[in-house]
């Protein structure tokens, strides 16, 4: 595959996990207040507003305002502040200070010292005024200072203390623009101070903890040489052994991360303890990357990836070709003209398919193959009536036949039969409040139907020798990838002024070579062909060339999906949420 990928590629794009902007980038409105008692619920007023706006270090602007209370200042909040009934007489209402103060500040992350107390006002009587509330970031200096600075330098984080340790030029005098400058230049000496420890962006300085040891912020470094581009990451120990893999749009900023923001994952922490260095694959585009992760997962095995380690551990329903068909469970695909559905993740998702599918069919469960006139004694199955029972003669071949088809037909196009067929007794026991074996059926019918849409999608797209598409990105340029059954074999970008169509001419000549194989996913494991299809499905991607037909029954599986995902998320909401894992769908890989 190719990698074509500017430092400023997918800038746009990233998501917030990846802290990505600059704290020199962020313009920042340090707000505090004075006012006539603690809580705004209880009747207390706004007396001042004083805010700094500032960016990069230098102040933009400054916003200050008496506010009338409309109420008479207590006399010791008058001693506290010096702001007085006299001072405030003939002075703007919240009502019009606020929607100045809002425009002074739109646009910017809110920072005061107790957020809570400031913001908490302020969003208090914008509510009372009927004003929507931005949805201003705020950052608390107070919180912050509890996290950055020791008790050997201050023994409390009160502003005038942190004033002193900062080497604030403004002591805070209970003047509201006073003490936003004084907490502009606390802001400013915290930044500094956890400049050096790495922390660079937003979103760093806003998970920041003093839980991650000295230990992880002194192996910062290793995030150094590795570029601001898509790819995947891999840590590694002292004997190269690879611990943990990731992928990210910017490959810096996020390993980055790892030494500086909060992990409350244990086992990421005690993973990067173990880390001695961090190698960074730089892919085209952020498409390939999340397909050499899963690549390079399977093959390396991390003790520290929990998921896609084991893509082979899949299983399979088989529809056997024999003069008696029946439904096997399967580990893999055989070249053997048989229909497979699948692969499923686990046993037990393809146990209860298959329960709903022999609910629906009452074909054979025998196991071993018929002779074309067996003579064998009837099973109890065939005794309850839930199999034709071919092993005693009980069916001839020719009805037999036309079961098996009808089977072979919602395995691969319609599965309607099957939805009615378990819908029906579901309804009944649901009616009957007989909630436990109705969410049986429930459950199988769920398997049934994530599993054939699954395997109708993905028989689909691997059937196709071929498909180029193109995406036009947020930068402007196009991303190009070339498919071949389900399988990734070429990823780029197409240059800025370059010949689009020789572009993709030359990606496809130097394309990998895929041919192609037995199965549903033949070619690549099942999630790497989803993550493909996600990429294909979405908005704006344009189909360059398709060898083969890319399509799916329109009465396929896919349509029942909606109800069982609606199912499946009420479920998940009720689940805590680190046992949500085992939960989610087949056909919805998560990372």
């Amino acid at each position: 595959m190719t990698a074509e990928a500017a430092s400023t590629q997918w800038e746009a794009q990233r998501s917030f996990d990846e802290l990505g902007r600059p704290l020199r980038d962020v313009t920042f409105t340090v707000v505090d207040l004075e006012t006539t008692g603690g809580s705004a619920s209880a009747g207390s007023m706004i007396t001042e507003i004083g805010a700094v706006k500032v960016r990069g270090g230098e102040v933009l602007g400054e916003f200050q305002t008496l506010v009338n209370p409309h109420t008479r200042i207590p006399p010791f909040i008058a001693v506290l502040t010096g702001i007085t009934d006299s001072m405030v007489a003939d002075s703007p209402g919240i009502d019009s200070a606020l929607p100045a103060f809002l425009e002074f500040a739109a646009g910017t992350v809110l920072v005061a010292h107790n957020a809570p107390f400031d913001v908490g006002f302020l969003q208090h009587f914008a509510r009372e005024q009927g004003r929507p509330w931005p949805a201003f970031e705020v950052l608390d200096t107070a919180r912050l200072a509890r996290r950055v600075v020791t008790r050997d330098e201050t023994p409390n984080c009160k502003l005038s203390s942190l004033a002193r340790v900062f080497g604030s030029a403004t002591t805070p005098n209970h003047r509201a623009l006073a003490d936003a400058r004084a907490t502009v230049d606390v802001l400013h000496g915290m930044m500094e101070r956890l400049g050096g420890l790495g922390v660079h962006t937003l979103e760093e300085l806003q998970t920041f903890s003093s839980r991650v040891s000295q230990q992880q912020r002194r192996k910062r470094h290793l995030a150094e040489a590795l570029p601001h581009a898509p790819g995947v990451y891999l840590f590694r120990d002292d004997d190269d052994r690879v611990l943990y893999i990731g992928t990210s749009r910017d490959l810096r900023t996020r390993v980055r991360s790892y030494f500086t923001a909060s992990e409350t994952r244990t086992r990421i922490g005690e993973m990067v303890g173990i880390a001695s260095r961090v190698t960074g694959i730089e892919c085209a585009t952020p498409l390939e990357a999340e397909v050499r992760e899963l690549r390079l997962i399977a093959e390396h095995k991390p003790r520290y990836n929990r998921r896609s380690r084991f893509p082979e551990k899949v299983h399979f329903l088989k529809l056997t070709r024999e003069v008696w068909p029946r439904l096997s469970l399967v580990r893999r695909v055989l070249d053997d003209d048989a229909d497979y559905l699948g692969p499923f993740a686990s046993k037990k998702a393809a146990e209860r398919c298959l329960a709903a599918l022999h609910d629906t069919f009452p074909v054979r469960q025998c196991t071993g193959r018929l002779p074309r006139e067996p003579s064998r004694s009837p099973c109890v199955l065939a005794e309850m009536g839930r199999c034709l029972s071919p092993c005693d003669g009980s069916a001839d071949e020719t009805t037999y036949s036309l079961l098996v088809r009808q089977l072979r037909d919602a395995l691969l196009r319609d599965p309607d039969q099957v939805v009615t067929a378990i819908s029906t007794p579901m309804d009944a026991l649901a009616g009957d409040e007989r909630f436990e074996e109705a969410g049986v059926h429930r459950d199988r019918l769920a398997a049934f139907v994530r599993a054939a849409a699954r395997t109708q999608r993905l028989s689909a797209l691997t059937r196709c020798a071929e498909i180029v598409a193109a995406r036009r990105e947020d930068d402007g340029r196009w991303s190009v990838h070339v498919v071949r059954h389900g399988r990734l074999a070429a990823a780029g970008v197409i240059p800025r002024g370059g010949d689009a169509h020789a572009y993709v001419a030359e990606l496809v000549a130097s394309a990998e070579t895929v041919l192609p194989g037995l199965g549903p996913v033949p070619n690549a494991s099942a999630e790497e062909s989803e993550r493909i299809l996600r990429w294909l499905e979405q908005p704006g991607v344009r189909l360059v060339d398709v060898d083969g037909e890319w399509v799916c029954p329109v009465g396929g599986a896919a349509r029942h999906l909606a109800l069982h995902d609606a199912v499946h998320q009420s479920r998940l909401s009720l689940v805590p949420f680190d046992e949500r894992r085992s939960l989610s769908p087949v056909h919805q890989p998560t990372r």
